[in-house]
């Protein structure tokens, strides 16, 4: 039987009800992928430590997975149809409750140094879902997870930072997480998921032209991906 990994991830995790619903999963992304985004050397000026708690604190100096990107990178296209397809969104919206209909895909790598930190926050808004994939390596890697929050800001659970695992939640009134400082004796390297509505406005983050800009149906609607892309010979995607 072909596995989406995607879908075979998030169907071997089962649900966390507290303190809001979320999922731990594992082995996320194909191993091309996974090396192409290691590989990914930007250049020290995206790399940084305290951001003033919040990502938007290194605007201008954040990685997205854009159309002209994904144009130079066979692996890195992958992993935008990958998401994009009908059948992993399909399954998003199955599992989860998402509601993915006219959102578009957005995907960032980040690249944290000793220093960093990210405030209490929820994701609520233009967001629709997200999924944070952990990237790093190296001994206490582990411990560099997204922490879980309480509404007031109380740290009572941590994601997993071991390689290649991810933390998935809709965001919600609820869906209060963030990152305790704490040494990082290397980079902490995140891949951050999330299907973004119309009302998203940076649309050049986007990894695909946004949805009411399309002509005609993307690869997610049609099931190509799914059909072909995804499901080729034996090899698990």
């Amino acid at each position: 039987m072909h596995t989406n990994c995607v879908i075979a991830a998030l169907q071997a995790s089962p649900t966390i009800a507290w303190p809001y619903p979320h999922w731990q999963l594992q082995d996320v992304l194909p191993a091309p992928v996974t090396m192409a985004l290691m590989a990914w050397r930007p250049g020290a000026r995206f790399i940084g430590g305290d951001s003033g708690g919040q990502r938007a604190g290194r605007n201008g100096q954040r990685l997205f997975i854009t159309p002209s990107l994904r144009a130079t990178s066979p692996a890195l296209d992958r992993l935008a149809r990958l998401f994009d397809a009908r059948c992993t969104r399909d399954m998003f919206t199955t599992r989860c409750a998402a509601r993915l209909e006219n959102t578009s895909l957005r995907l960032e790598l980040c690249l944290d140094t000793d220093g960093f930190w990210l405030e209490p926050h929820t994701d609520i808004g233009a967001k629709r879902l997200t999924l944070l994939i952990s990237l790093s390596m190296g001994a206490q890697a582990a411990d560099w997870g997204t922490d879980i929050m309480t509404a007031e800001g109380m740290p009572v659970a941590r994601a997993s930072g071991v390689f290649n695992s991810g933390l998935l939640f809709i965001p919600s009134a609820q869906s209060w997480h963030g990152f305790v400082p704490r040494p990082l004796n290397g980079v902490r390297r995140t891949l951050i998921v999330n299907y973004v509505g119309p009302e998203w406005q940076a649309t050049g983050e986007l990894a695909a032209p946004p949805v009411h800009a399309k002509t005609g149906q993307s690869a997610w609607a049609t099931g190509t991906e799914c059909a072909t892309g995804l499901y080729s010979g034996t090899k698990r995607f």
